[in-house]
């Protein structure tokens, strides 16, 4: 594999920076992943902080060198890091639980899945053209379906989300079929504070006109300018699948060519305030292992 990524969170006008980003990858597979926690609710950089690190410590044990059913593997991750927020609150005793969005990619065998569920976003950019856009899990873009009864009348903030993960009832979360990489694509994952402060077209235009490495923190700066002294807090993951040789660089560019078997690079860092977080422990791992195998095996038995 040989890609581009470039990474950034600013804090914004926000007393303190919820989001949390990274990306993990081997020799023929990677994850890039975005959570955002969600204010009103207790602690919500720990829940997006614990949903990076299960699923990082998940992708670490499965891919060997590559997961075996990325759709299965995201849904099992979800639920599983889902599930460990709820833990923490149990543990803690917090009178409500914390809670979070997630977007999540893995690339491998020229193929991106993807899942999210709330409303950070994917955008998906092929030759200028966006050809993907997750949608969010609000009632605002509930109401743009086509199966959405205008006849309901909606007394509340129709950007409030109806999903998460953290929340007491079972999470709702999509995940796509895989769609063909081809060189140049570029994949971005961002948080609201990026995309309510900037058009769709102009994030689509700009992630085309120059390397990633460059368009993001523009991207960011506008965001933040546009939020002015209430900016949300801004995060954005951005990748450019193969780049071509004339914008790849040795600072921003990563080639998986020389990596041995069952070595893993993984960006995702505990923030200060999240060192007293337990690891995911071995147990937990094999648990939720042998939950992704089982899915696996019944998919299997279904298709044949």
């Amino acid at each position: 594999m040989k890609f581009s990524v470039f990474q950034i969170s600013r804090q914004g006008g926000r007393e303190k920076n919820e989001d949390r980003m990274g990306y993990c990858y081997t020799k023929e597979s990677g994850i890039f992943a975005l959570a955002d926690g969600m204010g009103g609710h207790p602690e919500g950089e720990v829940a997006a902080q614990i949903v990076l690190q299960t699923m990082f410590s998940l992708y670490q044990k499965e891919a060997i060198p590559v997961i075996e059913n990325p759709k299965v593997f995201l849904e099992a991750a979800i639920m599983t890091a889902h599930r460990r927020i709820l833990q923490y609150a149990a543990k803690k005793h917090l009178p409500d639980s914390p809670r979070t969005t997630i977007v999540a990619v893995i690339v491998q065998d020229g193929m991106a899945y993807w899942a999210h569920c709330g409303d950070s976003r994917l955008y998906f950019v092929r030759q200028g053209m966006l050809l993907a856009r997750t949608r969010d899990h609000s009632y605002s873009e509930q109401q743009k379906s086509p199966r959405f009864d205008r006849t309901i009348n909606i007394r509340f903030n129709r950007n409030v989300l109806y999903t998460c993960l953290g929340s007491p009832s079972k999470p709702i979360f999509d995940i796509t079929d895989p769609m063909p990489l081809q060189q140049g694509d570029r994949i971005l994952l961002c948080s609201d504070g990026l995309w309510s402060n900037i058009p769709d077209i102009d994030i689509v235009t700009q992630l085309s006109e120059n390397k990633v490495s460059l368009v993001v923190p523009q991207l960011v700066d506008q965001a933040l300018t546009h939020g002015g002294s209430r900016s949300d807090n801004v995060t954005v993951v951005a990748l450019e699948w193969e780049t071509p040789d004339d914008l790849f660089s040795a600072e921003y560019g990563i080639s998986t060519a020389t990596m041995e078997e069952g070595i893993f690079s993984s960006t995702l860092q505990a923030a200060e305030e999240d060192q007293d977080l337990d690891d995911l422990d071995d147990e937990a791992i094999e648990r939720s292992i042998a939950e992704i195998n089982e899915a696996i095996r019944r998919s299997a038995a279904r298709k044949s």
